[in-house]
């Protein structure tokens, strides 16, 4: 975890095409993102993954659901995986495997138990529903959980995730924005990255 907690930002694209994951991968790529996530319901993810794989990136899956999914994005060359509930039996073969787990949480419940059965880090999802005070409420008595809230996150509110005491970032339309990406505007896409990167390490003192 010491490459992904240097900038603890996890780029989540979904959706996208195979010619557009690779260009928005090496825009982030130059914007100093390393961290990338592709969900498993986007056509030919496991594709993507592997191609992505071969470079020097930190590629993980998310939308893992079931083991079936989990297997064929760890054979596609998966470094992490995130899954937007809490799923025991691949939370507990990521463990046995040694791969990072980021479970997708909410109540207080289910983040402990997500967190006791394994997790790297428990993904607070959706967490624009309740922003950055509830993760604060959160490590108020559990200090010991490392949180990545997902969802809400932009350039105005990670400060205040981070303050807040969450440990990494889940985002994805802030970074990359569809209209921007359909009219192949990659430097955009490069500035955004920095940006967040800019924020993120301007706002740990």
């Amino acid at each position: 975890m010491n490459d992904f907690d240097a900038l603890p930002i996890i780029g989540i694209l979904r959706g996208f095409n195979a010619s557009q994951t690779e260009q928005i991968i090496e825009a982030a790529i130059r914007g100093g993102l390393r961290n990338i996530e592709i969900t498993m319901n986007t056509p030919d993810a496991a594709g993507q993954i592997r191609r992505a794989a071969r470079g020097n990136l930190n590629i993980g899956a998310g939308t893992v659901l079931t083991r079936a999914t989990l297997d064929e994005a760890l054979e596609a060359g998966a470094k992490f995986i995130v899954t937007p509930t809490v799923q025991t039996d691949i939370i507990a073969e990521c463990v046995r495997q040694k791969i990072p787990v980021f479970p997708g949480a909410f109540s207080p419940t289910e983040v402990l138990r997500a967190w006791d059965l394994g997790a790297a880090m428990v993904k607070i999802f959706p967490a624009e529903t309740l922003g950055p005070a509830y993760v604060r409420a959160l490590k108020a008595p559990l200090p010991h959980v490392r949180l990545l809230p997902t969802g809400g996150v932009d350039l105005q509110t990670l400060p205040a995730f981070l303050k807040a005491g969450a440990s990494g970032f889940g985002i994805g339309s802030p970074l990359f924005d569809k209209a921007r990406i359909e009219a192949c505007d990659w430097l955009w896409i490069q500035a955004r990255c920095a940006a967040f990167a800019q924020v993120y390490c301007a706002s740990l003192g």
